[in-house]
């Protein structure tokens, strides 16, 4: 059986975002975005009934603060009690999770979006997602970068402004471009 673009896009193979299908997912999530982001002046519940609207799974008390900006948000899914402030950008071309009691600052960027590294395959236009995971009582500084296929361990603190290019250990501390671990 031939699997649709989208199913290549879900299962992290090379597809083609021009697709029909994805494009319209596109335009829902554009949609579902303009709505939320013109929540700032509501109270939190009812951004998070508007992430529960879109969102894989969205935990008690889990929060994110408008504007926020999303590939799908299909994608996304938020324990319980997560926080994440102002001008969160995530791609989420595959999953994204977020532990239970994450908090994430402001201009944040999650990316599970990449791309090949054949020029040809490039000139395609085909791309490829990789997961990204981050565990429980992660501290995320504001304006840090996550990058395709890392994985932040439980209790972990990333410093504003790094880009995390590989997996975190559970309780270390990160800073940096790229982010090292603290001594």
């Amino acid at each position: 059986m031939t699997q649709t673009q989208k199913q290549k896009m879900l299962a992290g193979e090379l597809y083609t975002a021009a697709d029909p299908e994805i494009q319209a997912d596109q335009l829902a999530a554009g949609a579902w975005m303009k709505r939320f982001n013109a929540t700032q002046d509501e109270p939190p519940d009812r951004w998070h009934d508007l992430l529960k609207e879109r969102f894989a799974h969205v935990g008690q008390g889990a929060i994110i603060r408008p504007p926020f900006h999303c590939d799908y948000g299909y994608n996304i899914s938020l324990g319980e009690g997560v926080f994440i402030n102002f001008n969160c950008v995530i791609l989420d071309v595959v999953r994204v999770t977020i532990g239970d009691g994450t908090q994430i600052g402001p201009a944040v960027q999650i990316y599970t979006a990449d791309h090949p590294h054949d020029p040809a395959q490039r000139r395609a236009m085909l791309e490829f997602g990789r997961p990204v995971h981050i565990g429980s009582q992660v501290w995320i500084g504001g304006g840090a970068i996550i990058l395709p296929g890392v994985t932040v361990g439980d209790d972990a603190i990333i410093g504003a402004g790094s880009v995390v290019t590989r997996d975190v250990p559970a309780g270390a501390k990160v800073m940096g471009n790229p982010a090292r671990v603290a001594r």
